[in-house]
């Protein structure tokens, strides 16, 4: 389960030789052959959108809680609003997403979320708390179409763990913008209302942005899937025959290459040699397991609001609060854009290592928070633990949609990327609200929850790590 093994994994769609024939996504491209145009305009979306959007999120909770003098449980009760909503918005944005194209539903979720940034304006907090969360289920309808969309720019899945984790990486590049921009703001003492607005113009620029993507487009009638782009392993493009329209397959020991023969068209097996295609690959178990070990981990985790006052109210300074949070977003960004293709190439070894590395370090994090208050151990070691958590959700971003792109694939991606978001909402409800109410009771109670429920998350992944060995050795038995 080693975070830097995955260049050496056996076995399963890891073994597979790569095509060097067009569009095969072979070695002879580089091994930056993921990053083309598309990559590029999403990954460069989300980096604004969170530069925008997290400005919000870091200073709301200041600003609700010190500004305007209401209770923490308000502020842990406005999350659970926001998550709990956007699993339901992130479920419809799946399906949706399927039937009238993902581009255009990510377009229309990303141009509404600057209604987040109009929560400053008004005196009232129930107000101020519905258009944060108006803003934020915006986000999430438009989340799984966004993952589709990258499903589709990138057609190989062994890269994918690079590719999310290199969105992952500019998307909390842009939080760690976010939080200098906070940072600043206080010092110069901006007033609140310009703080938020003045992030309407990076929310612009990401879905200007999102607009120059060209994948996502609605699938062709009778065509059965929302993709454009053959979604498929490099083993697969390896061992199969021509892809359609009757043309002669190119890749490495790929079927009915000899005598001239063709495949027989919508990337069926080829008869030359005797040989047969492999034809589509078997659905791998795990889905279930991961979608419940993400709801679990979302009733461990919680608005990164709560680390900053915690650290805020620890060092009696706002600006200590929000350098937690630019900690916080800086270790995930370096996590997921530094280790992501480093994660695995297999099935079984990116659930290993979210089970490792994602789950149980993420319980670490907690846990050590928890001590670090109820000790009084000081602000140095609350920040390393915001720093594990941090790392944690650098791995467990990069990891989760990369395993839902292989595990529901196709004309399935959008309703697997829905649920997958949809199960992280629904904890993340639960446990704001949690995570408000045992706060009352001592910051310690709060982290401490989180900290048992998140190793929970990661026993659910290595249970069902045997069966996804299984499932690999008997494919790559075939």
């Amino acid at each position: 389960m080693s975070v830097t093994g995955g260049d050496q994994d056996a076995g399963g769609e890891d073994s597979g030789a790569v095509g060097s024939g067009p569009g095969s996504g072979g070695a002879a491209s580089g091994p930056k052959r993921w990053r083309n145009r598309d990559v590029w305009s999403i990954s460069l979306s989300a980096c604004l959108a969170d530069l925008g959007y997290q400005s919000v999120l870091a200073a709301f909770p200041l600003f609700l809680v010190l500004e305007m003098h209401e209770p923490v449980w308000l502020f842990g009760l406005a999350s659970a609003l926001s998550y709990g909503g956007g699993a339901v918005f992130s479920w419809l944005g799946g399906r949706v997403g399927d039937r009238i194209g993902h581009r255009r539903l990510a377009l229309m979720g990303n141009a509404a979320i600057p209604l987040l940034s109009l929560s400053a304006l008004v005196a009232n907090p129930a107000v101020a708390i519905g258009l944060l969360s108006g803003g934020w289920w915006a986000r999430n309808l438009r989340s799984p179409s966004r993952r589709v969309m990258l499903t589709e720019a990138v057609p190989l899945e062994e890269d994918r763990s690079a590719a999310f984790g290199f969105l992952h990486g500019l998307d909390v590049g842009g939080g760690m913008l976010a939080a200098c921009y906070v940072l600043v703001a206080l010092a110069a003492h901006m007033p609140y209302r310009w703080l938020f607005l003045l992030t309407v113009i990076p929310l612009g620029a990401s879905t200007f942005a999102l607009s120059r993507a060209t994948t996502g487009a609605p699938a062709a009638s009778g065509a059965g899937s929302s993709s454009e782009k053959p979604l498929e392993t490099s083993g697969e493009s390896g061992r199969r025959s021509g892809t359609g329209n009757g043309q002669a397959g190119t890749g490495n020991g790929q079927a009915g290459t000899g005598n001239g023969q063709a495949g027989t068209g919508n990337g069926q097996a080829g008869t030359g040699n005797g040989q047969a295609g492999t034809g589509p690959r078997p659905r791998l178990p795990g889905a279930g397991a991961l979608l419940a070990a993400t709801a679990l981990y979302g009733f461990t985790s919680y608005s990164v609001g709560f680390p900053v006052l915690t650290l805020a109210e620890q060092g009696r300074s706002m600006l200590l609060g929000v350098t937690a949070f630019l900690v916080f977003q800086g270790v995930s960004a370096t996590t997921g854009y530094a280790l992501g293709a480093h994660l695995g190439l297999s099935a079984s070894r990116r659930f290993g290592n979210l089970a490792v590395y994602g789950y149980l370090m993420a319980g670490l994090g907690a846990g050590l928070l928890a001590a670090s208050y109820g000790a009084s151990l000081g602000t140095a070691v609350s920040m390393i633990a915001v720093a594990l958590i941090g790392f944690a959700l650098g791995v467990i971003e990069t990891l989760e949609p990369s395993l839902m792109s292989v595990l529901r694939p196709g004309g399935a991606a959008g309703r697997g990327f829905g649920a997958l978001s949809a199960s992280r909402s629904f904890g993340v409800f639960a446990g704001n609200l949690a995570m408000g109410l045992l706060y009352g009771l001592g910051a310690s109670w709060a982290y401490g929850y989180a900290a048992v429920i998140a190793v929970v998350a990661s026993l659910v992944v290595v249970a069902v790590l045997p069966a996804v060995r299984r499932a690999e050795q008997n494919a790559a038995a075939v």
